[in-house]
């Protein structure tokens, strides 16, 4: 049974999510503000984490920003109703693995929530690492190293990246990465997958700007090289 954590101050939210989550069979726990669920989340052991923004104490993006600085590796969805694009690229370089935006349909983020488990249970099976250049991958203890430095990567970027290692040389469309990244059933802008390929670039490219593995094919999608 996995374990969800949802951050979320607004009880008119926060009870429905839980009340739908553990009807799918989930094992739910809650904090309503930013300390708390910051506490939970460090010191805890979760599949998943459901953040809000907008919280009391601590705000949702400075609870991402601390969790990932302290080691936690734990997917995190981000719930907020800011919709503007800075505020989904700022949740992303974050660390957050997915943002959804309020109001939402149960089904949508229940689609989401199946969808980043679903990643992490397939990331963690096939072959157990990969090397290129001077990035060494153990895909069982979910470690990437850089010249024998530890990279973080969240979640989602190491699905990414897994994924494209596991299709080495073959051009992927934007839309196949998001149907098999994210879920056919989950809606997701085709940018998204770029700008989690801009963040991943920086992780473990000399030159994220002129990048030796992580190519870009004009108008279609990516290609790994290594």
């Amino acid at each position: 049974m996995a374990k969800i954590l949802i951050i979320e101050d607004e009880e008119s939210i926060l009870i429905p999510l839980e009340d739908d989550l553990t009807l799918e069979g989930y094992d739910v726990s809650s904090a309503q503000d930013g300390q708390l669920g910051f506490s939970k989340a460090f010191e805890g052991h979760y599949d998943l984490i459901i953040l809000d923004i907008m919280l009391p104490g601590i705000n949702g993006f400075d609870v991402c920003k601390r969790l990932r600085q302290s080691g936690v590796l734990t997917p995190i969805l981000i719930l907020s109703a800011k919709s503007q694009e800075i505020d989904k690229v700022l949740a992303l370089e974050f660390g957050a693995d997915d943002y959804v935006t309020k109001p939402f349909s149960p089904r949508e983020l229940q689609a989401r929530v199946k969808a980043i488990l679903r990643r992490v249970q397939q990331t963690q099976t096939g072959v157990n690492g990969y090397r290129f250049g001077d990035v060494e991958i153990d895909f069982l203890k979910y470690e990437v190293k850089k010249r024998g430095e530890l990279v973080y990567l969240t979640s989602l970027e190491f699905s990414l990246l897994h994924y494209l290692i596991d299709h080495k040389d073959v051009v992927l469309k934007r839309d196949r990465i998001l149907d098999e990244i994210w879920g056919e059933e989950v809606y997701v802008f085709p940018r998204t997958v770029d700008t989690h390929i801009a963040n991943l670039r920086k992780k473990i490219e000399d030159e994220p700007r002129n990048p030796s593995h992580i190519l870009g094919v004009r108008g279609v999608g990516y290609r790994f090289v290594g």
